[in-house]
C-alpha cells in the first residue's frame, strides 16, 4: 500500500455463516464510508472459522461469498487491501509469539469463549479458547490505527491493545495501539423476533434475522411479523419500545433518513403502516443489493485476493521481522 498520510483499518469477516442485514448495518456499510478517512485493509479470517468444524467445500465457498458481500456493499479493492488470512502466513507467526506474551489470565476473561463453548469447554477446540490471540496477531501485523468492530468484540480489541503493550514494554516498540471504532447507530441490530438479542442466524429461528441472500419477498414477511411494543406511537425508545427502536434504526440507516424525521412523518399513523412501508425499504435494498452481488464472478473474486495477498503480504512481513528481532530472533537477518 502505498503511504498516503492515511491512518490504517483493519477488520475482517469469519467465512462461517450466511451474512444478514445487520452484519451489513453494523459492519460492511460502515466500512464503506472509513474508505475516504483511512487506508483500509479487510481481511476475511478463515483460520478463525476452523475453530469449529466446518464442511471443506463450504468453507471455500463461503471466503468467496465474503468477498462478494464486501464488493456488492461498496468496497473497492483499488482503494482498500482485500485478501484472505491464510494466504499471508505471517497472522499465525505472530499468533505464536503473541501466544507466549498473552497470560492465561487474559484468555480466561474473554466471555465470548465462555458464550460459544457454554458448559462443554473441556472438549471444544484449543483454537476456540485462544483464537482471540489470532484475532491481535492479525490487527497487530498492519501497524493498525483503528478497529471498526461491534460492541460485541471490543473485549478482543482491549486485549489486542494490552498484548502490544506488554510487547512493547519487554522486547522494544514494535506494535502500535489500536483504537475502537463503534458506530454510533446500528453497532447492534438485534432480533427482529426478540429486541434483547443481537441478529444472528446462531441459536435463533429464521424470524429472528434478514439474511442478506433472502428473496425481497422472504425479507417483507420477516418484517411484517416482527414483534412490536405495546401502543401504537412510533416513537424511538430503546426502554420502553425496544423492538421499534431497532426497526426505527433499520429504516433510518436503509433510507438514510435521520430517525427524528421518521418520528415526525408517522405521527398519528399505526404500527401496521409503519411496517409496510419499512417492508418496501428492505425488498429495495436486497433487490439492488443482489444485483451487484451477483456481478461478481468466482474468479474475479480470486484475482482480487491474489492482488490483495500481494499488497499484504509486504507489510506484515516487515512487522513480524521487527517482531522476531525485538525478541532475539534472526538479529542479524
Amino acid at each position: 500500500m502505498v503511504n498516503t498520510g492515511k491512518k490504517t483499518i483493519f477488520s475482517g469477516v469469519k467465512p462461517s455463516g450466511d451474512l444478514h442485514l445487520g452484519n451489513y448495518l453494523g459492519a460492511l456499510s460502515q466500512w464503506v464510508e472509513l474508505q475516504d478517512q483511512y487506508d483500509c485493509i479487510f481481511c476475511v479470517v478463515d483460520y478463525h472459522a476452523i475453530t469449529v468444524k466446518q464442511d471443506p467445500a463450504d468453507l471455500n465457498r463461503r471466503t468467496l461469498e465474503i468477498v462478494k458481500h464486501y464488493l456488492a456493499s461498496g468496497i473497492n479493492p483499488e482503494r482498500s487491501i482485500i485478501f484472505q488470512q491464510s494466504d499471508v502466513t505471517e497472522h499465525t507467526e505472530l499468533a505464536w509469539i503473541l501466544n507466549c506474551v498473552a497470560r492465561m489470565s487474559d484468555l480466561n476473561k474473554m466471555t465470548q469463549f465462555k458464550d460459544k463453548a457454554g458448559e462443554n469447554q473441556e472438549n471444544v477446540s484449543v483454537g476456540l479458547f485462544d483464537y482471540p490471540a489470532l484475532m491481535a496477531s492479525d490487527i497487530l501485523l498492519y501497524q493498525t490505527d483503528a478497529v471498526p468492530v461491534g460492541d460485541d468484540q471490543v473485549q478482543h480489541v482491549e486485549l489486542t491493545r494490552t498484548l502490544a503493550r506488554r510487547f512493547n514494554q519487554q522486547f522494544s516498540e514494535v506494535f502500535k495501539i489500536p483504537e475502537v471504532v463503534i458506530r454510533k447507530e446500528g453497532a447492534r441490530i438485534m432480533a427482529l423476533d426478540d429486541p434483547a438479542k443481537k441478529m444472528s442466524k446462531s441459536g435463533q429461528g429464521a424470524a429472528g434475522y434478514i439474511a442478506l441472500a433472502d428473496t425481497p419477498e422472504e425479507a417483507e414477511k420477516k418484517i411484517m411479523r416482527a414483534v412490536t411494543d405495546s401502543g401504537d406511537s412510533v416513537i424511538y425508545d430503546k426502554e420502553q419500545k425496544p423492538a421499534l427502536a431497532n426497526l426505527l434504526t433499520i429504516y433510518s440507516l436503509l433510507d438514510h433518513t435521520p430517525i427524528k424525521d421518521l418520528e415526525a412523518s408517522y405521527r398519528g399513523k399505526g404500527y401496521a403502516e409503519f411496517k409496510h412501508d419499512l417492508a418496501g425499504v428492505v425488498k429495495k435494498f436486497l433487490a439492488g443489493y443482489h444485483l451487484k452481488f451477483n456481478c461478481f464472478r468466482d474468479e474475479d473474486v480470486k484475482e482480487i485476493l491474489k492482488q490483495g495477498m500481494a499488497k499484504a503480504q509486504p507489510l506484515a512481513r516487515e512487522t513480524i521481522a521487527k517482531a522476531k528481532r525485538a525478541i532475539g530472533i534472526n538479529i542479524n537477518r
